[in-house]
């Protein structure tokens, strides 16, 4: 079985710096066309100009023959000059901006918390139509990890948007029913993105028989009823609804150790682990849109001209269990059984 698709993109990926942005970005270019990048480096991506070094150096890294195009984004902090990130927009420079709540995940420490601070900024984004991209939890302590993503949505998100009206949303990686009902049901600009693994995993893998620090990310996969609903929304065919994989790169020994880092690298297998989901959700015809069409069309942007052929085989095929970065070992996302799908060179 084959089955060919619009050059995929991805709409929020992790791609880090120096040696470990050269280990993985061939692992992104090999199959997809564009990607949003995430500007929560140490020091984090803040000013047009911080974007523009950044951009650089990805392109600098790229091998040749691949041809990518890596989306840049800033990091919104309380003290972000709205005329920078109208400039940078205007030149063509950024394609969004992002909002971690301070403390929300990895390098986050820079984010908001209070959101009256950041106000001029999301009305200039609402009035030059720049997209505000959201890492939707709250870090309130009190608040169980599990509930973060529904809390923020009933107290942050939702309030924010009533009081930015024209204020074009994309809410990042959600995990639960409640977001998804949400979108679904919006007004106005909106749009999610949904990673492989939380099609793929649910809490009971990351915990059951032991704790498996590779499928421990932010936000933390919740119970297999969100994994259904994202399951749904995702094979729905709603444009609101597409792919971010967001693929994060911590090498071993940051991630299995007794603090470890919040991430899952699933650059490499995306795609076919998409199709094993698409699959057996007898929703293949629906791939194309969640993976190469409904992401552009939020954003703006024209679908890719290339194509990619995927190809299902009767036997399993084989993946790395790492990548090896400069940096050191990065683990590849398993999800626990075999994949038949590959993408054909």
């Amino acid at each position: 079985m084959r089955l060919t698709l619009r050059r995929p993109d991805d709409w929020h990926l992790h791609l880090r710096d120096g040696a470990m942005l050269k280990g993985v970005l061939p692992e992104t270019a090999r199959h997809f066309a564009r990607a949003i990048i995430m500007p929560n480096l140490v020091p984090p991506v803040v000013r047009g100009a911080d974007a523009l070094g950044y951009r650089d150096r990805i392109l600098s890294a790229l091998p040749k023959g691949m041809a990518f195009t890596p989306l840049m984004t800033l990091y919104l902090t309380e003290e972000t000059d709205p005329e920078d990130v109208a400039t940078a927009h205007a030149d063509g420079l950024i394609t969004a901006v992002k909002l971690y709540p301070a403390g929300a995940t990895t390098n986050s420490a820079s984010g908001v918390r209070d959101f009256d601070k950041v106000r001029g900024v999301l009305e200039k984004m609402a009035e030059i139509g720049l997209p505000l991209c959201f890492h939707g939890e709250v870090t309130t302590p009190e608040v169980d990890i599990f509930d973060r993503e529904a809390v923020f949505i009933d107290t942050v998100l939702d309030p924010l948007r009533r009081a930015t009206p024209g204020l074009r949303v994309t809410m990042e990686h959600i995990t639960t029913k409640d977001a998804v009902d949400y979108v679904t049901g919006a007004d106005g600009h909106i749009g999610a993105t949904i990673t492989t693994h939380h099609l793929m995993i649910n809490r009971n893998h990351m915990l059951v028989g032991g704790i498996r620090p590779h499928y421990y990310c932010l936000p933390v996969v919740k119970r297999a009823s969100h994994q259904a609903a994202l399951r749904a929304a995702a094979i729905s065919g709603n444009p609101r609804f597409f792919l971010g994989t967001d693929s994060a790169p911590h090498t071993d020994d940051n991630k299995e150790t007794s603090c470890g880092c919040a991430g899952v690298f699933s650059a490499s297998n995306t795609m076919a682990c998409l199709a094993h989901v698409f699959e057996e959700e007898g929703a293949l015809d629906k791939l194309e849109g969640f993976a190469s069409l409904h992401g552009p069309a939020h954003y703006g942007l024209e679908p890719n001209e290339g194509t990619i052929t995927l190809e299902r085989s009767d036997d399993p095929v084989p993946y790395p269990a790492k990548i090896e970065t400069g940096a050191g070992p990065v683990t590849l996302f398993d999800p626990g059984h075999p994949l038949h799908w590959r993408v054909l060179d």
